[in-house]
């Protein structure tokens, strides 16, 4: 591996370590203020879940058409000036609830982080797996995509951990700290990844090269902005990236489903509260970071992402179905080790993807993957959160309090099904002999 990609790859490993650090300090305390503003003194409160739902859809509306353009403006501009749009919005809200927890703070929160996660739940993931196709060959990206997934879930780990020891306020004013300073290194060290394209290869610095990328004419840049059509037409065009993708829609699903439902069910049953909420995190984040950064970069070169994925979607199925049968409070806490496994599947489905296009596609791709992902986040409250106040209200049709789980769990089922059917990605142009300049270089 060469320094210059390899010192690229690191500054991007500390970028992603930070956002998502703060992003999980706050989200064990997330439920509790929720419940401690709509619902003081209750355990369940199905306003808290319908509004929780609501903003979940007008996420996935807005992430819908963001993160495809947000995608499209990374090939042209670079990873780096589009990074810095999300960590910079992530900021705002969480310094709204640093400053106080009052009913009028926490109603600007709610409004701001709704509309700022339009162009940040999923963008930065997204980036950095576009970042790392730019710099890595196809044969060695699974792995390093794992490693991207593993340093996500270590953040998670150690935010989650935080907040078993911090209260919920200064939770949220450390986290916006952090956040502050994810931004300030991201903008001193981090390298442009898009300087190693044919493109770039006779400019002198960064900035040269990405404005020889720019379009010339202001009505080409204006139209570049706008690319659902693009994702669209990249789906219509491309038979095996059309069915990664509806694997990813059911995945995500299922994922929706099983998260917009959990806290609530367990706090309904089992009065689960903050600390119990960041032990469960902590549980999967560990298992997710062994799994990321030891397992899969050692399995991936010859089981491959097709095999990987099947396994992958079978424990995600397994585990959101012991979920949603727990009959004691140690239940979902051995579900949560079961991710061991479970998480293998986003980053095959991304490496898969990543290998479906060329490699001035990079960011059109991740951007429309993560855009399903925000689409499956607009259908799956539809279908989850009516289930979960309904068979958590007491007037149920039959007593089964995780009914919606186990209905996240079907989707994870269908994906495994689908996944069966997908053939290995083919080589694309980017797959040559690592001598060749013009192509990633590590």
């Amino acid at each position: 591996m060469d320094e210059v990609p390899a010192r690229g790859l690191s500054h991007m490993f500390v970028t992603l370590f930070l956002y998502c650090f703060a992003g999980s300090m706050v989200v064990p305390s997330s439920t509790d203020v929720t419940m401690a503003v709509l619902c003081p003194g209750k355990d369940k409160c199905s306003l808290a879940i319908y509004l929780s739902g609501a903003q979940q859809v007008i996420v996935g509306l807005g992430s819908l058409v963001v993160m495809p353009m947000l995608g499209n403006l990374s090939d042209i501009y670079g990873r780096k000036i589009m990074l810095t749009i999300p960590i910079t919005l992530s900021i705002i809200p969480l310094m709204v609830l640093a400053c106080s927890m009052t009913k009028y703070y926490f109603y600007a929160y709610y409004v701001l982080k709704t509309l700022i996660a339009m162009a940040t739940q999923g963008s930065v993931s997204f980036l950095a797996f576009a970042y790392v196709a730019d710099i890595v060959q196809e044969r060695r990206r699974a792995s390093v995509f794992g490693i991207v997934s593993g340093i996500a879930f270590v953040s998670a780990v150690l935010g989650n951990f935080s907040a078993r020891f911090l209260s919920t306020s200064t939770a949220f004013q450390v986290a916006a700290a952090i956040s502050v300073i994810s931004l300030v290194y991201m903008r001193l060290f981090l390298r442009e990844s898009l300087v190693n394209n044919s493109i770039c290869l006779n400019k002198s610095t960064e900035t040269e090269c990405l404005l020889q990328k720019v379009p010339a004419k202001k009505w080409l840049l204006f139209k570049n902005m706008f690319s659902l059509e693009d994702s669209i037409s990249l789906l219509r065009t491309s038979p095996p990236f059309l069915k990664a993708a509806v694997i990813v829609f059911f995945y995500n699903v299922s994922e929706f489903g099983l998260y917009d439902s959990l806290m609530y069910c367990l706090k309904a049953q089992f009065h689960f509260n903050k600390d119990q909420f960041a032990d469960l995190l902590i549980i999967s984040g560990i298992a997710g970071s062994i799994s990321q950064l030891i397992i899969m970069p050692v399995f991936s070169p010859f089981m491959g992402e097709r095999k990987m994925l099947s396994i992958g979607l079978f424990f995600t199925f397994a585990h959101i179905l012991l979920y949603s049968v727990a009959w004691a409070p140690w239940v979902p806490y051995v579900a949560a080790m079961m991710c061991v496994v479970s998480v293998f599947a986003l980053p095959c489905l991304r490496s898969i993807a990543s290998k479906l296009t060329g490699p001035d596609e990079q960011g059109r791709a991740q951007g429309c993957i993560t855009g399903i992902s925000s689409f499956a986040g607009i259908v799956a409250p539809f279908a989850f959160t009516p289930l979960t106040a309904l068979f958590l209200a007491g007037n149920s049709p039959f007593y089964f309090p995780g009914f919606s789980i186990f209905c996240a769990a079907i989707a994870a089922m269908i994906a495994l099904i689908l996944s069966m059917m997908i053939r290995p990605a083919p080589a694309t142009n980017s797959s040559v002999n690592s001598s060749d300049p013009a192509q990633p270089l590590v």
